[in-house]
Order: C-alpha cells, then structure tokens, then sequence
C-alpha cells in the first residue's frame, strides 16, 4: 500500500466524531492502511481526499465482476503474492470450451456439475465459446449459453462475428476475448460500445504489455490477460510473471486478471488437464478454460479452490446454536459437534441422510476439528454444557439423549455430571457409520 497510517490521518478532518466506527482518525487511518477498513467509511472526507486516498489505497489489481446481474462473478482484487501473508481474494473461475458446432453437448455435461461443499455452490462458471468461422451459427451457441444462466466468454478474433455475437447477448454481460496487437483499435471500439471485459493476447509479454498499454490509452478499463497456450511452460512462465509485475513492482499494466486455456494446452488428455487446473489454482489463473469436466476432476478441483481461497486469518465455521434436521422438533434426540465448517457439514450430511430427526447441536469450539478443539480446551464437557444452559437448549427440547462424536468419548462421564438428566450416548468414531447407528438407535 502506497500510504501508510500517519499519511491517511493527515488527509482526514481529524474531527474524531466516531462516525466510521472507530474511536479516532488516528485509529481511522491505521486500519485503512492495515486493509480493515474503507475510506468511504468517513463521511467527511473532502473529495480530493478521496481522490487521492481511492488512487493510493487501490488493491495493484484492478477487480470487476463479468456475467449476468443476477449471478456476477468477480475477477481480480488481489494484493499479495502467497495465501500465507494475507488472503487470495476472487477465486479461480472454471470454464469449459466448445465451438458452435458442439456446444450444445458441452452445456449438456455442465450443467450436471452442481453440488454444495461446505455452504459453497460448486459449478461450472463459464462456457468458453471458441469461434470456428460459421458466424449465424455461433450467434445462436452464443444465445444458448447466455441462456444457460453462465457468464459467457466469446473467443473470437473476426471483428465482424464478434461483433454480431455481442449484440446477440450484450445483456449477459459475455467477455469478449480476442484482443490481439493487430487488432487491437477494433476490439477496443467493440468493448467499450458493448460495455464488455476485453481478453487480450499476444506473442510475449513485452508485446502483452504494449497492447495492453494501448487499450487503457484507448479508454478499455476491464482487461483479461489471456497468458498464452505455446507450451506449459511458458504458460506458467507467462502468469506468474504477470502477478509478481502487479504485486511487487506495481506495474499497473499488468495488474489485472489472467485467462489459461489449458484446454489448448493439452488437448484431448483430461487427467493432464486437470493437473494443470490445480497447478494454475495455485498460480495465479483467474479463469482456467478446460474441455469439459467431470465429476471426477470437479471434486478435487473445487476442493482444492475452497481450501486456498479461504482467508488463512479466519477458521471456517458455522454459526452456533441448535439446528433441527430432517424435520426434528423438541421430542427429537440430540447431538453435539463442533462449529468447524467442514465437520458440521459431513455430520450433517449424514444425519440428513439417514432421515432420523436430530437436533445438531454446535457450541463455540474456536473453529477446530473435533479432536484438536478438544485438545486445546475449546470443546470440553465444560463448555458443552454451559452452551446447552446459555442457548437455553432445555427449555426448547424435551428429549434428553445426547449424542457426542465418537472420539471424545471419554467426555461421558463429565457431561453426565454437568448435565445431570440427560443421558449421554457416545456415537461413532466416523461420520459414515452414522446413519446405520441413528437407525439403530431410532428403533431401539
């Protein structure tokens, strides 16, 4: 960041009136420079203050969103290198190419990847649509996919198709993605009277950096840097070149977004694609285009998204209280997990799964796994039957079985004596064995 605290403070009116939420502009301005906060927070700050704080505290990677109003996606704002030293802020989009004459069947299998890990949405984002020279058809795959509810990438370097697909799906708000040195003036014309991002490619950096310069020039503000597809290696090169310019060096030309085709990187083989989709997770792919994609490469890829594009500062957890599953009400038998995310939605999978009623219980636990919050005190008899008293869980429950994981089991003997009434069943050591034991239980 271009400023720090004490700069921010004297660009304030150091009046101390609270308005921002923090007790001082002093304290105002620290957290702005630390990122916690925004300038816009200050209701007083002159408009040239404005100015000059929005330009000096902007992330070195500009941020825009694509696709339709109604499920925009966000590209960009990112501000450091590693996950470790702060966040990774938009997460990798996936998108799956085809050309006007197979498009049809690559939306087919895209839309059978919909599912929800841990509270997230895991879909295919994008159809990437290739332009193959038939443009009447083309306009209408590109009908069919803004129709799809996707964001749409149109990859086409012919003016005259580009511009007739544009107008097709304007709406969508589509990339268009086929900015090149050579036609750069046209496409720039094309993006700003259509309101779109612009992917642009070329044959190096040096000739990526120019272009790219020549579109701000030309008043385009939402750029795509497509990163190549004239081997892996220089792919790879290409985008971790980009990043650490924006990053470390400020180049402002470089700091947007990045596109890596991996599908014209390794055409026709799927387990080298999905490689190279979790190596370009890691460094730094906004957007990876790939063939198509399976349930068999969704699930380690989404997985491993979720996993780097958390915050590493904030444990994932779920909110605590009690939460009634598959209808459960006050006669309903009660069990007891720990408000890490994951946990809660493997325990909760499986409950749902068996159709057994179950209150789930979830106490503060600091957003550890069972054993380790467990370990460190955070999820103890203790605590477990203070939250049942403070959530005022008995007065809203009648059934007095409570069901504890399996693997601190050696809290029986505490809980029945912190909760005297309640009988305390120990449950199995893995989530999978629960719906044979709830129905075992259910018919006991």
């Amino acid at each position: 960041m271009a400023l720090k605290g004490i700069d921010i403070f004297k660009l304030t009116p150091k009046t101390n009136c609270k308005e921002c939420g923090q007790p001082t502009c002093m304290a105002f301005g620290m957290k702005v420079a630390q990122g916690t906060a925004q300038i816009e927070q200050c209701p007083h700050m002159s408009e040239e203050a404005l100015a000059k704080l929005g330009e000096a505290t902007a992330p070195p990677m500009k941020s825009f969103k694509i696709g339709p109003a109604d499920a925009e996606l966000s590209l960009g704002g990112e501000t450091v290198l590693f996950r470790h030293d702060k966040t990774f802020v938009s997460k990798t989009l996936f998108a799956v190419s085809a050309d006007e004459a197979g498009a049809d069947a690559v939306m087919a299998e895209a839309a059978k990847i919909d599912y929800e890990r841990i509270g997230e949405r895991m879909r295919v984002d994008i159809i990437h649509l290739e332009y193959a020279g038939d443009t009447a058809a083309y306009v209408e795959a590109a009908k069919k996919s803004a129709a799809s509810g996707k964001a749409v990438i149109l990859s086409v370097s012919d003016e005259g198709a580009a511009r007739e697909a544009l107008s097709a799906i304007k709406d969508a708000r589509p990339v268009l993605n086929g900015a090149n040195p050579d036609n750069r003036e046209a496409f720039a014309a094309l993006a700003k009277e259509f309101g779109v991002s612009l992917g642009v490619s070329a044959d190096s950096l040096d000739a990526l950096h120019e272009t790219v310069q020549a579109l701000e020039k030309d008043g385009v503000k939402d750029i795509i840097l497509d990163v190549g597809t004239a081997s892996i290696k220089s792919a790879f090169a290409n985008a971790v070149q980009i990043r650490r310019a924006a990053i470390k060096s400020g180049d402002h030309s470089f700091g947007y977004p990045s596109l890596v085709n991996v599908a014209k990187l390794a055409p026709g083989d799927a387990g080298m694609q999905t490689a190279l989709a979790s190596l370009f997770i890691l460094k730094y792919g906004s957007i990876v285009v790939m063939e198509g994609m399976s349930y068999a490469q969704a699930l380690p890829l989404f997985g491993l998204r979720q996993n780097i594009y958390t915050d590493p500062q904030k444990p994932m957890t779920v909110e605590t209280g009690n939460y009634p599953l598959n209808g459960a009400d006050e006669n309903s038998v009660c069990a007891v997990t720990v408000d890490f995310a994951l946990t809660y939605f493997i325990v909760s999978g499986e409950i749902e799964r068996s159709g057994i009623p179950v209150n789930l219980i979830i106490p503060d636990a600091g957003g550890y796994s069972v054993l380790t919050a467990w370990s460190a005190g955070k999820f103890s008899a203790g605590s477990i039957a203070a939250f049942i008293k403070e959530a005022d869980i008995e007065s809203k429950v009648k059934n007095r079985n409570l069901l504890i994981p399996g693997k601190v089991a050696v809290l029986k003997g505490e809980l029945e004596e912190n909760l005297p009434g309640w009988n305390i069943i120990v449950s199995p050591g893995e989530a999978t064995s629960l719906v044979k034991f709830l129905k075992e239980l259910d018919a006991a």
